[in-house]
């Protein structure tokens, strides 16, 4: 019995073995024809060809990641893929994670080379995305009956009427958009694009849409920053009536503080004009600074912190507050990639009394917490595109009778990977 214990225990060793190795035999083959695809492709000056090749390689090196996430030469590569394929978005992305290896010296100046060129040549920009959205609580409700109000009897209950449970649904959302660019000068640029949302779900009670727009210059001030200043529209739809309109100005920034690390800011104020609920209608504006961080080359890291403020007609929605979220993506073998983010918003609003209905008798104040996790599979694609799962859980605790709520939402949508 011992010695059958014993092959059997040597057998695993050996299949153990065998498999490593030729999965070591067979990353070895697909980095050797993904680096013969490269650079045949460097060679090759019929745009159509050239990119047959670079797709080739970028298929290669993107069926190793998929197991072996970890290793930066191969992903190094496949960066360069990308930039000489001119996808710079995700050029960027992998180069700066292979910064996070902490390569040679030369590597990281050719790297940075390669920054600074997809920088200055920027011109198109787009995104699509589709997904299906259950949701527990549309119209954020607390289910609550019971509300205190003052009368000149004292403080008494009250039993709300109607139907005021929350309520469920499965909606689709579709959202896109794109940018152009146009260079002015050596360091100056015309940015202009758009943006549109769609999220529908049955009986169109809860439909929303919306639709942006923004123009204005764009400066790179040094090798590492630059800024922006865009004059903004934006109109949004509920239940397919129009609600709101914005116009406004946006000023935006970014400095690379290190290859690896971006921080960037946000200021914007706008005029809000609100369909048939003019008390809403008046100023809006908030400030955000944000970073990003790639980590290690498996890890990102980002977060921000800012502040609202509304100047509403109506003094009792009139209102301000922080807001900050953290969030993190890591890449794991097996072609799984894990996102956890967290938020939290504080809202403080000016009215007294009635309005608002707040037990303690004073002013309104919101605090709304969400945690949301994603994960996805690398190896799963339709056309470069992946599946990713999310979920988010999301509170509201107030002072103001009936308006807590807790909700959860799911999403499987579609997004880019490599």
């Amino acid at each position: 019995m011992r010695a059958l214990i014993l092959i059997i225990v040597a057998g695993l060793i050996l299949l153990v073995a065998a498999t490593v190795a030729y999965g070591q035999d067979a990353t070895g083959q697909r980095f050797r024809a993904g680096m013969d695809a490269l650079n045949t492709a460097h060679a090759i000056a019929d745009r159509e060809a050239r990119e047959e090749k670079l797709d080739e390689a970028i298929a290669a090196f993107r069926a190793i990641l998929v197991d072996h996430p970890e290793l930066v030469r191969v992903r190094l590569e496949l960066a360069r893929a990308f930039f000489l394929k001119e996808e710079d978005a995700l050029a960027r992305r992998h180069f700066e994670q292979v910064l996070a290896g902490r390569p040679p010296e030369a590597v990281v100046a050719n790297i940075v080379r390669f920054l600074r060129t997809m920088r200055a040549r920027r011109r198109w920009e787009a995104h699509f995305g589709a997904a299906i959205a259950p949701d527990s609580n549309l119209n954020a409700a607390s289910g609550s009956r019971t509300i205190f109000l003052d009368t000149p009897f004292g403080r008494l209950p009250f039993t709300r009427q109607g139907d005021i449970a929350p309520k469920s649904g499965l909606g689709v959302s579709l959202w896109g958009g794109g940018e152009y660019q146009h260079p002015l000068s050596q360091n100056l640029r015309l940015r202009s694009g758009a943006n549109a949302s769609i999220r529908e779900y049955k009986g169109g009670d809860f439909d929303r849409h919306s639709l942006s727009a923004h123009l204005g210059p764009r400066r790179l001030i040094d090798a590492r920053t630059e800024a922006s200043l865009l004059a903004t529209v934006d109109r949004q739809w509920t239940a397919g009536a129009p609600e709101t309109d914005r116009f406004g100005l946006r000023l935006e920034g970014e400095h690379r503080l290190t290859p690896r690390l971006a921080l960037f800011a946000r200021a914007s104020a706008a005029r809000r004009n609100c369909r048939d609920c003019n008390w809403l209608d008046g100023p809006v504006g908030d400030v955000t600074f944000g970073a990003s961080w790639a980590a290690l080359p498996i890890l990102r890291v980002g977060g921000h912190a800012g502040y609202n403020w509304t100047r509403a007609n109506s003094e009792h929605w009139r209102s301000r507050g922080p807001q900050a979220s953290l969030g993190a993506t890591v890449a794991l073998p097996a072609g799984f990639t894990v996102g956890l983010r967290a938020s939290l918003q504080r809202t403080e609003y000016q009215g007294r009394g009635f309005a608002h209905r707040t037990i303690d008798r004073k002013p309104r104040e919101d605090e709304t917490q969400s945690l949301s996790l994603s994960v996805h599979n690398r190896a799963v694609t339709v056309l470069g595109f992946s599946p990713r799962l999310s979920f988010v859980r999301e509170e509201r605790d107030t002072n103001a009778q009936a308006l807590d709520y807790e909700r959860n939402r799911a999403e499987l949508s579609f997004v880019r990977q490599f």
